[in-house]
């Protein structure tokens, strides 16, 4: 990352720690940025890795998805770091995002790990009445009716689940993802996410509403693979896999 990057989060987390607000209270995720766009479809980027599926202005109605809750490798570190995995609509080529998700993070060098939801640009909100652990396979969905988006997020271990709408003037609806992000600092070794009903028994993960078509990834003639990469040439920080057979599923590994 670049040293601008590093020196503004030093001064986040030193502040926080000044004026005592929590640290990772509210999840910092934006939309994608793109370094690379290669022929199949494939791109790089510094802060997400995983699939998309892209669309024209206006066609993305529903996403849903699934993944695994990986352990954060925090082993007594000092310093914090976070990783989010999410499903949401828009922030592929848009200014806005849509999801929903949960976080393996570091603090002190302790284990963290709370579901979220966000519209962004708003702030994203920690859901207090989910209790995440890793190894949870966590289901979400980001629905359109014509009016708001509507995030749902259930822990199937426990089936706590919430729900919150939004509406969202300025969402172009032409993206849904299913993402590992890099949200803070200093990117979590989460080791491996899995994504997809192969992975977590929920079926119908992951799917999007594309106009009139409801398919899993691999169904649309538009998805692309994103590969999160570092500030030095040829570093890799994620890497998703090929998706499954059926098109419903893949992992990402942390590098």
């Amino acid at each position: 990352m670049s040293t601008g990057k590093r020196l503004t989060g030093f001064f986040s987390v030193f502040l926080a720690s000044i004026i005592g607000l929590p640290l990772f209270a509210q999840p910092p995720h934006g939309p994608l940025r793109i370094l690379e766009q290669y022929a199949d479809g494939s791109v790089t980027s510094p802060n997400w890795s995983g699939y998309a599926v892209t669309g024209v202005v206006g066609s993305v109605t529903a996403v849903q998805g699934s993944w695994v809750v990986p352990t954060a490798a925090c082993d007594g570190r000092p310093q914090n770091s976070g990783a989010s995995f999410w499903v949401g609509i828009d922030g592929y080529t848009s200014a806005t995002v849509e999801q929903t998700g949960t976080d393996s993070d570091c603090s002190k060098g302790t284990p963290r790990y709370y579901a979220w939801y966000e519209f962004f640009p708003e702030a994203g909100i920690t859901i207090k009445t989910i209790s995440v652990e890793p190894g949870d396979a966590m289901s979400a969905s980001v629905v359109y009716d014509g009016t708001e988006f509507t995030a749902t997020i259930t822990d199937e271990r426990t089936q706590e689940t919430f729900t919150a709408s939004k509406a969202v003037p300025s969402a172009k609806r032409d993206s849904a993802e299913w993402i590992a992000e890099d949200n803070a600092y200093v990117f979590t070794d989460f080791g491996t996410v899995l994504f997809g009903q192969d992975e977590t028994g929920v079926a119908a993960t992951c799917d999007a509403k594309v106009k009139t078509k409801t398919a899993a990834i691999g169904g649309f003639p538009s998805y692309h693979a994103i590969t999160m990469v570092g500030s030095k040439p040829g570093s890799l920080l994620a890497v998703p896999t090929a998706l499954s057979a059926d098109g419903t599923s893949f992992s990402v590994q942390w590098h």
